[in-house]
């Protein structure tokens, strides 16, 4: 079989572009310390990789989840202390109130306590968190929840929860909504003081009088400690929710930790071994160039 000059040029020129490519693909690995640079390099480890990059993003959309719902819950707390705080110093007014030596005038002044504690209590139900979202409208972020009426107050927000996604099988509330708060179980704490408000201003002139100051202060007095109830269990079920986040931010980062050393072993290059490689490399393209040369100058005048 004859094998003419053009073969074996094209065959030496073939075996030098390869070399060149494999050389070329080392240092393309050895700059960016990556095994695979295109899916061709690794078809399985490339689907792996690709597998672990997405489950690594949504793990971070979980992380940011977490921490905002975690903002809401601390913004929620701080403010359900002061409502707690508010509550606590209304009912002890509406004890005094109930002192028998008072007059009308007396607990005239415990009225007009009473209605700024109302103002109040309105200012805390309206409170927003740090990016201005009205923390008890429900869905409804940017609607006041509240507006105070001669009668307490008017819920304007909805009556949802809103809630974020904060792992792969959990969502937890990032806020509330007004009436589970404020006016649950039928316990309207705004119309209750209101109304007590408006009661400790009427004079006590008869002993029907002093029976409806009397009734009406328990009254009162009920609803506050309902409402106070209801407030702690929310303000426990936040603080349960907060630990819950705690531990699902540990796991979190232990799947970061996890994914990050899969990705390095999948696509991490074993530099040591690439440089050797590299080394190896250069000594077989500088042998095949040679002997490309000392091919190609073979001729029939090279042999007389």
């Amino acid at each position: 079989m004859r094998i003419s000059t053009n073969t074996l040029y094209q065959n030496g020129l073939n075996r030098l572009s390869q070399l060149q490519v494999e050389q070329d693909r080392l240092m393309q690995q050895i700059s960016s310390k990556k095994r695979i640079l295109t899916p061709a390099d690794d078809p399985v480890g490339a689907a792996r990789a690709l597998e672990l990059q997405n489950a690594q993003r949504v793990n971070t959309q979980f992380e940011r989840n977490r921490m905002f719902a975690e903002n809401g819950m601390n913004a929620i707390e701080s403010n359900l202390q002061s409502v707690t705080d508010l509550l606590i110093a209304a009912k002890a007014r509406l004890t005094e109130a109930g002192n028998a030596s008072y007059d009308d005038t007396q607990r005239s002044y415990i009225a007009i306590d009473l209605k700024n504690d109302l103002e109040a209590l309105v200012g805390l139900a309206n409170a927003q968190d740090g990016s201005g979202n009205y923390l008890y409208a429900g869905y409804s972020t940017d609607t006041v929840p509240y507006t105070l009426t001669a009668a307490g107050a008017t819920y304007n927000g909805d009556n949802q929860v809103r809630q974020l996604q904060v792992s792969n099988t959990r969502q937890l509330p990032v806020a509330d909504n007004g009436p589970n708060v404020f006016q649950a179980n039928g316990n309207d704490i705004f119309a209750a003081l209101a109304a007590i408000t408006d009661l400790l201003q009427t004079p006590v002139a008869s002993d029907a009088d002093a029976q409806a100051l009397q009734d009406g202060l328990t009254a009162a007095s009920d609803a506050l400690q309902g409402t106070l109830d209801n407030v702690l269990t929310v303000r426990a079920r936040n603080g349960s929710a907060l630990k819950e986040i705690t531990a699902l931010n540990s796991d979190g980062d232990s799947r970061e930790l996890q994914y990050a050393k899969s990705l390095s072993e999948l696509q991490d290059l074993d530099y040591a071994k690439a440089l050797s490689d590299l080394a190896k490399q250069q000594t077989v393209l500088e042998a095949a160039q040679k002997a490309f040369v000392a091919t190609t100058s073979l001729s029939l005048f090279n042999l007389i």
